[in-house]
């Protein structure tokens, strides 16, 4: 549940949008390209969204279905457009994004009263994200939704803190705090789980996490790997190795990896290990939702870390 726009991506690598002379157009929003990873592994999948009554709404309906993601939760909001996604590429660690969500993006119009709460509860997997959270009607939709499921089965909260969407990080935080009361999972990078809870030591963070009630506490490290924590000990993953094209859809490809690992029924160590080198594989092709792996791309992946 929540965002959803349209990639714009410059064809030209290494090159700023002032000189990029063509672009290539991808379904984009990260719980929308979780929900396309998650369709990858063979998962029904299904997103709760909104978009502008425009082409480039009728395109992402399009794309979702040609990934296999369920698209009946998707309405439009007519004098809205669909929002648009601009970003420069410079391997390999400096993507910059520049958001078009103007004058207010159709995805944070979604309302408690659409929501179809007996299939939220009811899904294996619910997955949100903290940038749903960042001002109303989505909000009170998002706490709803997250309500509805009344921490039963696997219930995620992306710790994707924007600092764009919010007034301060301390809005941020309050916000955020109400939410970790109803979820099973957390997954951030330690930036994000600074603002989330105040901390910056990644075993402090997972300790705070699983004392909030947090089954599964994730903390992603970058070059240091992923730190992870059930509440049987600390489980830490090293990176998987890649040459880095655009590590944009990298967080989203490990998310609908994790959910894979979750529904599966994996440990801990293997779900991780797993989504890791998923988004390796991701962060080293051009495209985020188009670049969505395999299961079987992705144990040739890990075949090749266990070589290293």
């Amino acid at each position: 549940m929540g965002r959803v726009g349209v990639d714009i991506y410059p064809q030209q690598v290494g090159v700023g949008l002032a000189d990029v002379t063509s672009f290539g157009k991808y379904l984009g929003g990260s719980p929308t390209n979780v929900a396309v990873a998650a369709a990858r592994y063979g998962q029904d999948s299904a997103v709760i969204t909104r978009t502008g009554q425009d082409p480039f709404g009728t395109f992402v309906h399009k794309a979702l279905r040609g990934y296999g993601v369920d698209d009946r939760f998707v309405t439009a909001v007519p004098g809205l457009p669909t929002p648009v996604t601009f970003c420069e590429i410079f391997p390999p660690d400096d993507f910059p994004l520049y958001f078009y969500r103007e004058p207010k993006a159709p995805d944070l119009e979604i309302s408690a009263d659409e929501l179809d709460f007996d299939t939220i509860a009811g899904a294996g997997i619910f997955w949100t994200t903290v940038t749903g959270l960042c001002t109303e009607p989505s909000r009170s939709a998002t706490l709803a939704a997250l309500r509805a499921r009344g921490r039963r089965g696997i219930t995620i909260l992306d710790l994707d803190y924007r600092p764009m969407f919010w007034d301060s990080a301390e809005q941020a935080r309050a916000v955020i705090d109400s939410a970790l009361e109803h979820v099973t999972v957390a997954v951030g990078n330690i930036a994000e789980c600074e603002t989330a809870i105040g901390l910056t030591e990644p075993v402090a963070i997972t300790r705070a996490l699983r004392e909030r009630g947090i089954e599964l506490a994730v903390v992603k490290q970058g070059p240091r790997g992923v730190l992870a924590d059930d509440g049987t000990g600390p489980v830490e993953v090293p990176p998987a190795p890649v040459e880095v094209v655009n590590g944009l859809g990298a967080g989203d490809a490990f998310g609908g990896a994790l959910c894979h690992g979750l529904l599966s029924g994996w440990d801990t160590e293997s779900t991780i290990a797993f989504a890791n080198a998923a988004g390796a594989l991701v962060a080293g092709q051009f495209a985020c939702s188009d670049a969505m792996p395999t299961e079987a791309e992705v144990r040739r992946k890990l075949g090749e870390v266990s070589r290293a």
